[in-house]
């Protein structure tokens, strides 16, 4: 009232003065907020434990130095059903194991070839639901009826071969590369984007083979580095670096590391998860050590990518081979899964996954991907409108720094967080998407930046009338790109 009855008494001509502020403090707030209930509820349940190996049939009298023993894990894994039967013995059931085998025979796109631990990482009271084996020993069953393949879909899906610069250097991005350096991994998924070269040939499909000689591709495509200052972000990949001998992937490696231009290198293996004794082993971890060493000394980033699905395989083992590399002066572990229906694909899934990724391995969650349109993938794929759906659910949960972007890589285009397509045909599930820059086959064409290039869902996703447009135009259809 003071301050009121002062500006009332200002007589007119004076200078103005400001409208009364009310200063008063407030004595006490009542707390309203409390944690409420949440469509996924943290923290995680369950102790943290290697899984008891023990219980299976095929492991009952291994002990676990033989367990923890890379040599013993990759003499034991098991490339035949003969072979999963007896590790798994009678928990895989036999028309499960009929299953599997007409898969085989007429669908598979990749050979049987399963460490022990991820066998142990299986749910053998329920392999039938069981996420790590629908991806790793895919059912025939499970394999969509009408549309196995999309019409669209190719061996190599993302025409990486297209882009090489030479044999197994792909050059799609302005400042990055992949260097394939071997076709071969620990093991082998089912839904593989390489599958083209990756693994040994099946009924389905006969692999393509490096024509030049290992020491001669990796020459070459060391060459072509230093003759590209351009290029500063090598993804080192395959197949997968775990099959590398560690003094060779180390002597690649620092080659790469003095080259001036290269600022970020990237070893690309599964084999963390899927085979971690192999990164436990004295000479690996030495090898490792002097590559971390050697990073900082001369200013270059270097970092592991892994590709888990299913918190199921994050295991002990796998956080004491992850946790490591920042002991050695790595920069990161990062996770890059791939969204797989039967597997991972929902909110609840990949929420687990990436808490027990950051809480119990320290292994960032960094991409999940659309899984590729490869031949016989359709079971897994799912549609653009779902993922944005799954990366709207992820959001406000976990840290941003860690919060996984979900992709769509686009033939010809590269890596595209879901929401960024141009425009969507939801009827016919085709996305068109647009680029910002040229691929390394690009320089010439005058249309690459105003192109819009399609991507394709999953037909049995789609509405009736989309299905019916599909199975009308199906064979009338001209190969993308």
């Amino acid at each position: 009232m003071e301050q009121i009855e002062r500006q009332e008494s200002i007589q007119p001509g004076s200078s103005p003065v400001a409208p009364p502020r009310n200063m008063d403090r407030p004595g006490h707030r009542e707390t309203r907020a409390r944690a409420a209930e949440q469509p996924f509820h943290y923290p995680l349940p369950g102790e943290f434990v290697e899984p008891d190996w023990t219980r299976l049939p095929g492991y009952r009298d291994v002990t676990a130095d033989h367990w923890e023993s890379a040599q013993w894990q990759r003499a034991h894994s098991v490339k035949n059903l003969k072979e999963l039967k007896e590790a798994i013995g009678p928990f895989l059931s036999d028309d499960l194991t009929e299953d599997i085998q007409r898969d085989m025979f007429e669908r598979a796109t990749m050979s049987m070839l399963i460490p022990p631990q991820m066998i142990n990482t299986m749910d053998e009271a329920d392999l039938r639901a069981d996420p790590v084996r629908r991806y790793m020993a895919p059912a025939f069953s499970e394999r969509e009826v009408e549309w196995p393949s999309h019409p669209y879909a190719s061996r190599d899906s993302l025409h990486e071969a297209d882009m090489w610069a030479v044999e197994g250097l792909t050059h799609r991005y302005p400042t990055k590369v992949l260097a394939e350096l071997l076709p071969t991994c620990p093991q082998y998924c089912g839904h593989c984007t390489r599958m083209d070269l990756v693994g040994n040939s099946t009924p389905q499909i006969a692999k393509y083979k490096f024509e030049i000689k290992q020491p001669d591709r990796l020459e070459l495509m060391l060459d072509y580095l230093r003759r590209t200052p351009s290029v500063r972000d090598v993804v080192v990949s395959g197949g997968d670096v775990a099959n590398m001998p560690a003094k060779r992937l180390e002597e690649f490696v620092s080659a790469l590391m003095d080259i001036e231009s290269i600022r970020d290198i990237r070893l690309a293996t599964k084999g963390l998860m899927g085979l971690p004794q192999h990164f436990l082993q004295p000479e690996v971890q030495e090898s490792m050590r002097r590559l971390g060493e050697k990073s900082r000394a001369r200013g270059v980033d270097i970092a592991v990518h892994t590709h888990v699905n299913s918190a199921r395989q994050i295991t002990p083992l796998v956080a004491r081979a992850a946790t490591q590399f920042f002991e050695f002066g790595f920069r990161d572990v990062r996770n890059q899964g791939v969204l797989l229906r039967g597997v991972n694909a929902t909110a609840g899934d990949l929420l687990e996954l990436c808490f027990t990724l950051l809480d119990r391995a320290k292994i960032m969650p960094y991409y999940f991907y659309l899984c590729d349109m490869i031949p016989n993938s359709e079971h897994w794929r799912t549609s653009v409108w779902q993922a944005q759906e799954l990366q709207h659910a992820l959001m406000g949960y976990l840290p941003g720094f860690a919060t996984p972007r979900i992709v769509c890589d686009v033939p010809f285009v590269g890596k595209r967080w879901v929401h960024q397509l141009e425009s969507y045909d939801r009827e016919r599930g085709i996305s068109y998407w647009t680029k910002n820059y040229r691929t390394g086959i690009e320089s010439d064409d005058p249309g690459a930046l105003t192109r819009r290039y399609p991507f394709y869902d999953p037909i049995a996703s789609l509405p009736e009338e989309g299905k019916r447009w599909w199975r009308e135009h199906a064979g009338d259809l001209v190969p993308a790109g």
